[in-house]
């Protein structure tokens, strides 16, 4: 029977040599074209509230390709050509979003190369392994701005018609205009950051997490990610209305300082809470698809 050598014995041997230096190249090209790129990234994850949950999100990527060590090492590498040509096309793309200074299409373009290069120099049983924490590295960039502004506006519109029709069904006598809303003692405008796209974007992340680890369906982790948007804007919603409540019978004070980001606190745990009380009620119903791809590791 033959023997498989172990990743050890492998660097020991020249092509095993040979690889480590190709990948360390590899690595500090990367680091060169894409280091920039990368602080910049970092310093809007600290700065801009809408893309925070990235913080989040890339220690736990980190994680996830660590816990799958064990299986990289157990998979014998077969590098593809396709994956050179995906390193190309990535770097044209990082090229074509330089010269446009388009961000989106030079981080997305980070993405590529790192699928191209697992592609090129390990082939697709190592891609297949790590295809969840790469596909998670779309959800640390940040919406372009043409389509993040496109979505706020509808956003704030529908929170202020839930919060009119929650405070109409309350007999608290209210008017809309637009993302305004009038009431007797003061008036409540639902701007761009109570549009409930922050919420939205931190749960539709948690969701994908929760679906992965909850559920071994694809199908139902599908289900489960998608069922964070509607949750989200119910629960901006019951925001909008609440803070109408207590501006009308407590004062207009209540719609600013504590309470209204104490309100944005318990509607994301409660949102929180619906996504795990859909995550239990799909378990009672079979979904059967494939579920090859996306499994998680055993630690």
């Amino acid at each position: 029977m033959t023997r498989v050598p172990s990743s050890t014995q492998e660097a020991d041997t020249p092509a095993g040599g040979l690889l480590s230096l190709l990948l360390g190249c590899v690595i500090a090209a990367f680091v060169a074209l894409y280091f920039k790129l990368f602080v910049d990234l970092a310093g809007i994850w600290i700065s801009d509230d809408n893309a925070s949950h990235s913080l989040l999100l890339v220690p736990i990527i980190a994680w996830l390709v660590w816990t799958r060590r064990s299986q990289l090492a157990a998979t014998p590498r077969r590098p593809s050509a396709l994956g050179l040509a995906l390193v190309i096309g990535s770097l044209l793309v990082l090229l074509v979003g330089t010269a446009g200074v388009e961000f989106f299409l030079m981080r997305v373009s980070a993405i590529g190369a790192v699928v191209g290069v697992i592609l090129y120099l390990a082939g697709r049983g190592w891609l297949q392994i790590l295809a969840f924490p790469v596909a998670l590295g779309f959800l640390v960039i940040p919406i372009p701005p043409v389509i993040f502004y496109q979505l706020t506006f509808p956003l704030q519109v529908i929170a202020s018609k839930f919060g009119v029709v929650a405070l109409q069904l309350v007999h608290i006598p209210v008017l809309r205009e637009g993302n305004v809303i009038w009431l007797a003692q003061t008036t409540l405008e639902v701007t761009e950051a109570c549009s409930g796209i922050r919420s939205l974007l931190s749960l539709f992340s948690l969701a994908v997490l929760y679906g992965y680890f909850s559920d071994p369906r694809t199908g139902a982790r599908v289900v489960i990610a998608l069922s964070s948007i509607p949750i989200a804007i119910l629960a901006n919603g019951f925001r909008i209305a609440g803070t109408g409540i207590a501006a009308e019978y407590i004062g207009p004070s209540a719609a600013q300082g504590f309470f209204h980001s104490f309100s944005g606190w318990t509607m994301f745990l409660t949102s929180a809470a619906m996504l795990i009380g859909v995550a239990a009620l799909l378990k009672r119903f079979p979904v059967k698809v494939s579920t090859t791809v996306l499994e998680p590791v055993s630690l």
